[in-house]
């Protein structure tokens, strides 16, 4: 069976490999292993070979990740005002380490170099939602807030009789 993703790239193509990948990680929110293995006979690449491009490229995921991606800034002004203590808190908070998601798969913790708001370090974003000027403190608070908003359940229907 063949993936409706692929029928807008030419088939035996290797050099649609990336917006593929692109496209596939846009639909599914990471790269399964079964579509990639769709897009390695479509395409005629080896399967390592796509997997060699999908880990040598920040942007590509092979797991899935949470409801809420949270990115640590550890760049020099965020280090300088101990983004290392926010890290940490946020790992011990989640009980999981940079890099992971929590088994609900309510949180993806991820490290970055430099989230681009210097000037109000230590930052974190939280999906696109930035939190600068943090002391350890206001951790737990922005955890519950994202917790609380994936256990809400929508609003009940009334159904027309």
């Amino acid at each position: 069976m063949e993936n409706t993703l692929f029928s807008k790239y030419p088939r035996n193509d290797q050099s649609i490999l990336i917006p593929l990948l692109q496209d596939i990680q846009s639909e599914y929110g990471y790269l399964p292993e079964d579509v990639l293995k769709q897009a390695s006979e479509y395409i005629g690449l080896p399967l390592s070979r796509i997997y060699g491009v999908a880990t040598f490229y920040n942007q590509f995921r092979l797991v899935p990740i949470g409801k809420n991606v949270i990115k640590v800034c550890r760049g020099t002004a965020c280090h300088v005002k101990n983004s290392a203590n926010i890290l940490a808190a946020l790992e011990n908070t989640l009980k999981i380490s940079a890099g992971q998601t929590t088994r609900d798969k309510v949180f993806t913790l991820e490290v970055v170099s430099c989230i681009g708001a210097c000037s109000i370090a230590p930052v974190i974003c939280v999906n696109d939602e930035y939190y600068g000027r943090l002391a350890i403190k206001d951790i737990d608070k922005i955890i519950k807030r994202y917790k609380n908003k994936s256990t809400e359940q929508p609003a009940a229907q009334e159904v027309e009789k």
